[in-house]
């Protein structure tokens, strides 16, 4: 399995037994260092990858079955080549499993998305409030299988999330 954006370690807790290995990958020091320290007796193996998500990553193209990305999209400055690098590694028959927040379909909230976005991008650590996530994806070579769209509770310009599944066309 492939989190990309694997940050502190937050889904590791929720992998089930099936998952034995993690290829994690995250630029932050700071955060795998947290990752490390969350995963405590957890038989689960995380690979750490010191990075950014759109440079090539260390993979043989088609060897890994499941990728995961959950609030990441956000802030990864070319989410395209990020996606478009996950597609390389990802096995014909693997799935990207999703969970981003993005581009609201309710214009007024748009408009404060795109207003926003300048600003929060400089005290959120580059996040992007207004990328259109399913489109990103399809973008990138993947086929959405599986969409749910909604708001989450809070201010709507930060809650409008994507959640699903694609696979590679």
């Amino acid at each position: 399995m492939l989190e990309v954006g694997i940050g502190s370690g937050l889904n590791l807790p929720f992998y089930t037994s099936d998952v034995r290995r993690v290829l994690g990958v995250d630029p932050s020091l700071e955060l795998q260092r947290m990752a490390r320290a969350r995963l405590g007796a957890s038989l689960i193996q995380v690979d750490f990858f010191a990075q950014s998500a759109e440079t090539p990553l260390p993979l043989p193209a088609a060897s890994v079955d499941t990728a995961v990305l959950t609030w990441t999209l956000c802030s990864i400055p070319d989410a395209s080549s990020a996606l478009r690098q996950i597609r390389r590694v990802l096995k014909p028959d693997a799935q990207l499993i999703f969970l981003e927040h993005g581009r609201a379909p309710d214009a007024p909230v748009v408009a404060w998305q795109d207003r926003l976005t300048p600003v929060w991008k400089r005290i959120g650590g580059g996040c992007h409030l207004n990328r259109k996530i399913d489109d990103i994806i399809q973008s990138a070579g993947f086929q959405i299988v599986e969409l749910t769209t909604r708001y989450l509770p809070g201010p709507r310009p930060m809650t409008y999330t994507y959640q699903g599944l694609a696979r590679v066309e």
